[in-house]
């Protein structure tokens, strides 16, 4: 027998270094873990939210405790049985002479090994437990959706809210058994209870009843497993083209699990009865018999009903499991009230009816004379360049498109809020006093209406109606300063004692701007500091010491922090998923985010499964936009319209819609937080938007989902795709555009998001979907299909048609030069009357030096096999429809002149003002030579034009010398025609 190994022992001054140690860490832990809960705590009492921090947290200390306890005291408890019933004399085989050395080690820290295996298991398990806090809380307000599935006529809730939890009790269930099992075996084989190599009985009778008792359990649990599997069958993906449950799943594996129930059940009892009769040979038959059964019925039979039975004929055999998945996937993404409409527009291949065409653009006084032409992906460098004003100002990459009505007339506009933006801190103004006490917010509301540029000098500009600083123009905004913002990730100290000097920069003084106004914030706003105890805490918690020794931090001031408006809303109501792009509005004056609110759900029975961030995508997501986590849903709504005021960060929720039980749920779990929809002020109300996101999501699932007929739907033969956007390089879908037109057999312009649809795996159009943003007919979504018989131009094919016309790919050559390029707009689609849809795009020159920006230059439009291409959209469309079509466009008595600086800033040459040759009074042709002056001059002046645009001075004065030879050559021909030694009058290049 060898001695035993003994263990050696610390030094007194080594356990005591290690103690301070760990006392150190334990200590910066809970004060790093403390200061941020309670700097937590001061945001929610701040906005007044309380009540949330407090549920929330005390549903996870809740699920801890119970998770932990239940899981550490069961694992403890089942070593501790071990142990107490080891068996007190052990035969000294070689097996347990090797483990006596363990035990002796063992002994003497029995309890602590026993107390720290049982406290790590627990803050494991309660860890992971109180991640589920939303899954309690649902369970514990569950509300009825009021219908039920068509396989086991349960209400929706069921699968919704309360099977979520009982799988989370399960999966504890089953941790805890296995971790007692594991704790009880390693128990008894260390102090002799369970014998693998020892001759004769392997088992003490106590190991033997403790053993059996365990894995009855689990077989219990998995009897619970099986009867619940029944109801994950709402879930079933075997249908390759939809998702629930399958003609197999509920003809061969529906009985199978069913059977399996009492099967378990059997071998449970056999492992109980184990107790007593204390003979494995009859529970392992049935844990045999078991899992035989589960191979046979269980995954065998539903493999061959599924192979011999349904491939024969998946279309009849799964027509009723494929109408259920239609019904209930509309039903869960809200498309089971959409508005088809069969839709049709002239032929593509024959000529355009000119005629009925100009009627129908003559009778349409709201389509057309909304048409945009201002681009929000496109045009946040021309806002910097227009309207930043101080380096310190900023816009997002993507602006904002919303509506307003002035003196009665709704128009929509380019809207943006001029935020601070930190990073555009110089290298001396980048300091903390700065970057946090002294430059703490922006200033002012930009809007242009979406329309229409200017002419003139600056043509092709936005015309700004709300701009400069101080705020001024047809948007009255009273409050014009920017606390809270898109751009602001940084905290900002405010605020100063009765009397002190302003220190807050705040507006651009004196007619050169390089003075300044300071400002001192005195909104509701922010956590106030007022103890040194909180100077101290937010010391710890921002790991900078000027909150302790600046005086700029003193008992009047307050930290502004968590600023951007979907951070803030995501705080105040965890349970939401807002969308990625919040827009600000006007109200009452005062500036305000508005962000919308999705309850999303991934248990709604029979519904396709998506992944949120991957469905929401669009070539523009991640430019000026948020995109959505990647979970997995089945069910969304557009519960919540939330609102940020941008002066001082107060957050309101409204219950939008009024018949989602998630979002009840979550009320009942909130009470107070989201006010009644009656609540929100009619002028807050006319400025909601149906959200983008929601929207996406929405056309990808009308995709497959707007046919109705289950034979259709597994032939997919009418199957849609998004179009990839033709304006940029990547094949990323082409994101939804807002706008503002008449919907077919509607009366009147309503504001409007839409996107058109392909067919699948063409590039022929199939349909147009529309989601209305008027506050009377918000959510009603229309569809206007197209006949499948004819192929509609779709966006890619509208967009070759425009490269490759011959004065396009003329002036894209122009454009795309070494100074310059060209930038497509968005290419927007609208219905015209009853069968008409036209394609509207502006077209943007940009110059390729520092601070240039896009500038809109011309327009193009599509109808059928027609191509306009000119200054303006009137002339675009006389173009494509004839004289007179363009006189609804907003801009046909404001053409723009492009002459002049037109092309951006900077000092150019002024084009010559020689006016075009005309040619004889009498109607008849000019002789050879001078109507090839004439060419020569019109090719000149147009040149000259385009060097302009540009910015290209070596281009202008090629240009200027070839207008100079042409002007002449025709001078010289008019002579010599008339025979006389001086020309007509005609004005030099010079003047």
């Amino acid at each position: 027998m060898r001695p035993p190994v003994s263990v050696p022992a610390l030094s007194r001054r080594a356990k005591v270094v290690i103690g301070a140690i760990g006392v150190l860490l334990v200590l910066f832990t809970a004060i790093g873990t403390l200061t941020n809960v309670y700097v937590d705590y001061l945001w929610f009492d701040e906005t007044g939210f309380t009540d949330v921090f407090w549920t929330e947290l005390q549903t996870r200390a809740l699920l801890f405790a119970v998770a932990g306890v239940a899981t550490g005291g069961a694992t403890a408890l089942a070593i501790h049985l071990a142990y107490r019933f080891r068996p007190t004399f052990r035969p000294m085989s070689l097996e347990q002479q090797n483990l006596e050395r363990y035990r002796q080690s063992l002994e003497p820290r029995r309890a602590l090994v026993t107390t720290a295996v049982a406290v790590v298991l627990g803050l494991f398990a309660g860890f992971t437990a109180q991640g589920s806090w939303e899954t309690w809380l649902q369970f514990r307000n569950s509300t009825p959706f009021g219908r039920v599935d068509p396989q086991f006529g349960l209400d929706i809730s069921f699968f919704v809210f309360d099977y979520p939890f009982y799988r989370l009790l399960l999966g504890f269930g089953f941790a805890i058994v296995i971790l007692a099992l594991i704790g009880s075996l390693l128990t008894h084989y260390v102090f002799g209870g369970l014998r693998l190599q020892t001759p004769g009985q392997k088992l003490t009778t106590a190991a033997m009843i403790q053993l059996s008792v365990l894995l009855g359990l689990f077989v219990a649990l998995k009897a619970v497993a099986y009867w619940l599997d029944r109801y994950a069958l709402v879930f079933s993906d075997r249908g390759d083209l939809f998702t629930g449950a399958s003609y197999t799943d509920v003809n061969a594996l529906l009985p199978a699990k069913t059977i399996l129930v009492f099967a378990a059940i059997v071998c449970a009892v056999a492992f109980f009865a184990n107790v007593v009769v204390r003979n494995f040979q009859l529970p392992a038959a049935a844990l045999v018999l078991l899992l035989v059964s589960s191979l046979a019925i269980g995954v065998a039979w539903p493999a061959i009903v599924q192979q011999f039975v349904v491939r024969p004929s998946v279309n009849e055999r799964e027509a009723d499991f494929i109408a259920r998945a239609i019904a209930s996937t509309r039903d869960a993404y809200g498309l089971d009230e959409v508005d088809y409409v069969n839709y049709a527009q002239q032929e593509t291949g024959e000529e355009v009816d000119a005629t009925a065409a100009l009627a129908e653009l003559r009778n349409d006084t709201e389509t057309i004379p909304n048409a945009r032409l201002l681009d929000p992906n496109v045009l946040a460098d021309t806002f910097t360049a227009r309207q930043q004003i101080r380096n310190v100002y900023g816009f997002p990459e993507k602006l904002d498109i919303d509506r307003y009505t002035i003196d009665g007339d709704t128009q929509d506009y380019v809207v943006a809020v001029r935020e601070l933006n930190s990073q555009g801190l110089s290298e001396n103004q980048d300091t903390w006093i700065n970057r946090h006490t002294v430059y703490t917010h922006g200033n002012g509301f930009v809007a242009a209406p979406a329309n229409q540029v200017v002419g003139g000098q600056e043509g092709g500009e936005p015309d700004f109606t709300t701009r400069d600083l101080p705020t001024r123009g047809d948007i009255e905004v009273e409050q014009p300063r920017i606390y809270y913002g898109e751009l602001m990730q940084d905290y900002s100290v405010v605020g100063a004692p009765e009397g002190a000097e302003p220190r807050e920069f705040d507006l651009p003084e004196g007619s050169d701007g390089e003075g300044q106004i300071n400002n001192t914030y005195d909104g509701q706003g922010g956590v106030e500091m007022g103890s040194f105890f909180r100077q101290l805490t937010f010391a710890i918690f921002y790991r900078e010491r000027n909150f302790l020794l600046s005086s700029a931090v003193n008992e009047a001031s307050k930290v502004l922090y968590v600023r951007d408006p979907m951070d803030r809303v995501e705080k105040a109501a965890p349970f939401l998923t807002v969308d990625g792009d919040p827009y600000p509005a006007v109200i009452g004056g005062r500036v305000v985010w508005m962000l919308d609110g999705y309850t999303t759900s991934d248990s709604f029975p029979y519904s396709e499964q998506m992944e949120l961030g991957e469905a929401a995508t669009d070539a523009i997501t991640g430019q000026g936009t948020t995109p959505l986590p990647d979970e997995t849903f089945n069910y969304i709504r557009n519960s919540v319209k939330a609102t940020v005021d941008a002066y001082d960060g107060s957050v309101t929720l409204y219950e939008w819609d009024r018949e989602d039980p998630v979002l009840q749920t979550y009320m009942k779990a909130f009470p107070g937080l989201v006010q009644a929809r009656d609540s929100m002020p009619a002028e807050l109300v006319s400025h909601i938007r149906y959200p983008e996101d929601l929207f996406k999501v929405q056309r990808d699932i009308l995709t497959r989902y707007h046919v109705s007929d289950p034979g259709d739907f597994y032939s997919g033969n009418d199957r849609w795709a998004v179009p990839s956007d033709p304006t940029v390089d990547t094949q990323e879908p082409q994101p939804p555009y807002y706008i503002l037109a008449a919907r077919p057999g509607e009366d009147g312009a309503t504001f409007q998001l839409t996107s058109a649809l392909n067919a699948f795996r063409r590039d022929n159009l199939s349909a147009f979907v529309s989601a209305s943003s008027a506050p009377e007919t918000y959510g009603q979504i229309q569809v206007l299909t197209l006949p499948g018989n004819t192929p509609f131009r779709g966006p890619a094919q509208v967009q070759q048609s425009f490269n490759t016309n011959d004065e396009v790919a003329r002036d894209l050559t122009l454009f795309n030069s070494q100074d310059s390029q060209a930038v497509f707009g968005n290419l927007l689609t609208l219905p015209i009357g009853d069968d008409g849809l036209l394609y509207v795009q502006p077209l943007y020159v940009e110059g390729t030096g520092q601070n240039s920006f896009p500038l809109l230059r011309k327009v193009l439009v599509n109808y059928g096999d027609r191509v306009g291409y000119a200054d303006t959209l009137a002339q675009a469309l006389d173009q494509v429809f004839g004289a007179g079509a363009g006189e609804a466009a907003t801009d046909s008595g404001d053409t723009p002149d492009t002459g002049g600086d037109a092309a951006g800033p900077g000092d150019q040459p002024a084009a010559p003002t020689t006016p075009a040759p005309t040619p004889p009074a009498d109607g008849t042709t000019p002789p050879p030579d001078q109507q090839s002056a004439v060419d020569a001059i019109n090719a000149a002046l147009a040149a000259l034009e385009t060097a302009q645009r540009n910015g290209d001075f070596a281009a202008q004065g090629q240009a200027l010398e070839d207008l100079q030879a042409a002007v002449a050559a025709y001078q010289a021909a008019q002579a010599q025609e008339a025979q006389a030694p001086a020309a007509p009058a005609a004005v030099s290049p010079g003047g």
